[in-house]
């Protein structure tokens, strides 16, 4: 059993010593790319803990630093209806001490060694990073490893009530007096049925936070922040054998927890076309167009990226051409294919401009002209350097995070969790590198029928 606050002391000193220090590094090879004829890799080393953690090495000497990412495999999909909300409230809950880390130390730490951190929610997963130092590595796991395995000491039916009002506030704030914030929340209502993980929204519901007990929390983090529901990447400036040799020297007293199983959600259908209005605080009204599409990283998903770059990314984008420059009915358009493992859902939001006209008739005229747009997509392929164009982009963003280790992690992460393969680098990048206009096309025809969606609009209060 580690003495935990007494080897503190020489984490930090270390961690504060290496903000002092100026490594010269050799930089790494660079990725290859399409055309070199070598498959895109990223070199990595997994093994497994006996307490069930898994831990995933990649070495990047380019810069003197480290990236910490830690997922557990737990989202809001995890919760049940009545209790929502748990996944998130968690994420505030590791900021706020552990067994061995006082209230405050876990930023003051990490910022005092010249390190940042921060968290995420999702319906798949929860996750904590942080970059810092490469010679204050050990700081990171310190942290890590205690939230994990001490959190429960520090979280009392106070601690929870204060983190609870905070959320609370946040969905205040992000939800429900944000302007449109309400819609985001009705969408997926609307298009999941009401047991399925995605249904209820990431943040939860108000009463649902208000109904959870200091023993459902507890309950909640033995389940699902057991080290055999994580998974721990160190990318960076390291070696395989000294981080794995701190890894198992902080992690190995952390407890195993029971086996978590496998997520599995009911059928999410629309057969027909669902269509709702909210009135809210705002200025001018907004429709919001949603489809059911594939899960991450199943046949469609990548063409409904593309398509997205197509409809709606840049001034001679299709959509944003029509509706904000020629016929100037909008003040802005995005679309998107929001991705998550149990399936997702494809929209298209287009805010309008100032105008005299009702805004139910204004959105009408909207939805036109997006249904003529998909109805031409249907009829003829895109053209080849619409494609290219989108594809380029992709490159583009994908090889600027391989160049960041922060990003870098965070993918060794996310392709594990989703595929079982940290180096699913090339595999992803060459989904889109193979799309052809035509795939496109089959795309809008297969996931996004006209007869079988939601129509949501918002519009002023006081507004017809």
């Amino acid at each position: 059993m580690l003495v935990r606050r007494n080897i503190l002391g020489l984490v930090v000193t270390a961690a504060f010593a290496a903000t002092t220090l100026v490594a010269q590094q050799a930089a790494p090879p660079a990725p290859a790319r399409a055309g070199d004829g070598a498959k895109l890799t990223v070199p990595y080393t997994m093994f497994t803990l006996a307490n069930g953690l898994t831990v995933i090495l990649h070495e990047d000497h380019s810069v003197p630093q480290v990236a910490v990412n830690v997922w557990y495999h737990a989202g809001s999909g995890r919760e049940k209806p009545g209790r929502t909300g748990f996944a998130h409230l968690f994420e505030h809950l590791m900021f706020e001490g552990s067994g061995h880390v006082k209230e405050g130390e876990f930023d003051t730490l990490l910022e005092a060694a010249g390190g940042t951190n921060n968290g995420s929610t999702t319906e798949d997963r929860t996750n904590y990073y942080e970059t810092l130092p490469s010679n204050a590595l050990d700081l990171a796991l310190f942290l890590e490893s205690d939230r994990m395995g001490y959190l429960l000491d520090v979280v009392t039916p106070k601690l929870v009530d204060g983190q609870r009002d905070v959320v609370k506030n946040e969905r205040r704030q992000s939800y429900e007096n944000a302007p449109y914030g309400m819609a985001n929340v009705r969408i997926t209502e609307l298009l999941f049925p009401k047991d399925h993980p995605y249904h209820w929204p990431v943040i939860g519901y108000m009463e649902d936070l208000t109904a959870a007990t200091h023993e459902d929390v507890q309950d909640f983090f033995r389940k699902y922040y057991a080290p055999g529901n994580a998974s721990l990447v160190i990318a960076g400036d390291i070696t395989v054998a000294d981080a794995r040799r701190k890894v198992e020297h902080w992690f190995g007293d952390v407890k195993a927890g029971a086996p978590v199983e496998p997520l599995s959600a009911p059928t999410a259908e629309l057969t027909s076309v669902i269509k709702e209005t909210l009135t809210d605080r705002v200025q001018l009204p907004r429709l919001y167009l949603a489809w059911l599409s594939p899960g991450l990283y199943r046949p469609g998903d990548a063409e409904l990226d593309v398509l997205s770059g197509v409809l709606a990314n840049g001034k001679n984008s299709r959509l944003y051409k029509r509706l904000v420059y020629d016929l100037e009915l909008a003040q802005n358009v995005s679309a998107s294919q929001n991705s998550s493992q149990l399936g997702s859902f494809y929209s298209i939001v287009v805010t309008a401009r100032p105008s005299q006209t009702p805004p139910d008739q204004v959105l009408a005229r909207i939805k036109t002209v997006i249904d003529e747009e998909l109805n031409k997509l249907r009829t003829a392929a895109p053209e080849v350097r619409e494609v290219e164009r989108v594809i380029n982009g992709v490159e583009a963003s994908f090889f600027g995070d391989m160049e960041r280790i922060s990003t870098k992690a965070d993918r060794l992460n996310a392709y594990f969790t989703a595929t079982g393969n940290p180096d699913y680098f090339g595999e992803d990048l060459a989904r889109y590198q193979a799309l052809q206009p035509n795939d496109i096309q089959a795309a809008v025809r297969r996931w996004l029928p006209a007869d079988r969606r939601l129509e949501l609009s918002v519009i002023p209060a006081g507004g017809k």
